[in-house]
């Protein structure tokens, strides 16, 4: 069988309720500040988790050049998206907190409480002894910001793109086989059962949890791989609760984290993969699919909680908009790297804010 190839996370999707609003804030404050494209159309392919009915939306893929993943910031416009209608919980099922990048966490936190941003708590350590905080955005959508040494460009803040997801499981050896054997992420960091000090300002956040932080053995390889960088994945399972689904009676697209999306190359090796592992696509776009200035072909599994997981096999992108330069992947080797200079052209379509 041959293999697909992850380059890394593309992105997070962020189902919110100001498609425009998100992208300033998230461009100010994160540096998301460079627009990959920007589409209003109808979403008629995700039939299974919107309510068997197509709906109209806005989305805008936005980057960090100092490396990471984006956010697909997505709006529904042919109706209201609808928040939790509870507490999100650490330990509920999904997607919990995205893990943001920096190479300096006091810079990024003084930065970030200098325009009140809504800190949920002072700089803490993690299991592992080092420096991180946590924060809501006015959407409250949680966020941990992390130490990393891999980075690619240059940005206007100290973070770079989401590199990772704390993800609520109900079962951990189940989670982590799903996330090793499917998605690479196959070394153990740490694997501990407590209380944890740095949890303690969020909701349940004193309660007794496991939480286990998986990172990939081997660089990802691939198109983009430069840029979006190494990451890692945190389960957590709750042990004094009975965990909730985040999207329990809600649609995609609706207010939270949606999906966690993979940059691949291969479809229908990943295709083959996720079926023999006991995952098959529930969503197949078939060869190419349209985002307006961006094409690509997509196709989603879920985790053994229900978590959308999505994989993109891109196939053109803008890099230089202005004058018309669309990179057409088609014509290239998908295991190896962009160059560098290609990829930093990406800096002229930075949107100021």
């Amino acid at each position: 069988m041959s293999k697909p190839t992850i380059a890394g996370i593309q992105q997070v999707g962020v189902g919110i309720p100001n498609v425009h609003e998100s992208f300033k804030w998230y461009a100010t404050h994160f540096g998301m500040d460079i627009p990959i494209f920007e589409e209003a159309a109808e979403a008629n392919l995700m039939l299974p988790y919107t309510g068997g009915k197509p709906h109209m939306r806005h989305a805008i893929l936005a980057i960090n050049l100092k490396g990471g993943g984006g956010f697909e910031i997505w709006q529904y416009t042919s109706r209201k998206p609808e928040p939790c209608s509870f507490e999100l919980q650490l330990g509920d099922l999904g997607f919990y907190c995205a893990k943001m990048k920096t190479n300096d966490v006091k810079g990024s936190f003084d930065f970030l409480k200098s325009k009140n941003v809504n800190l949920v708590s002072e700089i803490v350590k993690d299991p592992n002894g080092n420096d991180t905080f946590y924060l809501r955005d006015p959407w409250s959508n949680l966020f941990q910001v992390v130490k990393s040494n891999s980075w690619f460009g240059k940005g206007m803040q100290l973070t770079g793109g989401p590199a990772g997801m704390i993800v609520g499981v109900s079962d951990i050896e189940k989670s982590k086989k799903f996330y090793a054997d499917i998605l690479g992420y196959d070394t153990v960091v740490y694997d501990k059962q407590g209380n944890f000090d740095d949890l303690k300002n969020l909701p349940s956040g004193t309660h007794k949890v496991q939480r286990v932080l998986i990172k990939h053995s081997k660089p990802r390889t691939g198109a983009f791989s430069k840029l979006l960088g190494a990451s890692e994945i945190e389960l957590v399972k709750t042990l004094e609760r009975t965990p909730r689904k985040i999207f329990e009676n809600r649609f995609w697209g609706d207010q939270g984290f949606i999906h966690l999306c993979f940059d691949i190359s291969n479809q229908k090796a990943m295709k083959d993969v996720c079926a023999e592992k006991g995952y098959p696509y529930t969503i197949d776009s078939g060869e190419k699919f349209d985002m307006g200035e961006a094409a690509g072909h997509f196709s989603y599994i879920e985790d053994p909680d229900g978590a959308l997981i999505e994989f993109v096999e891109t196939k053109k992108i803008p890099i230089m908009k202005k004058l018309g330069w669309y990179l057409d992947l088609r014509k290239r080797d998908a295991s190896k790297p962009l160059p560098d200079w290609m990829l930093k052209a990406l800096r002229f379509n930075r949107v100021k804010v």
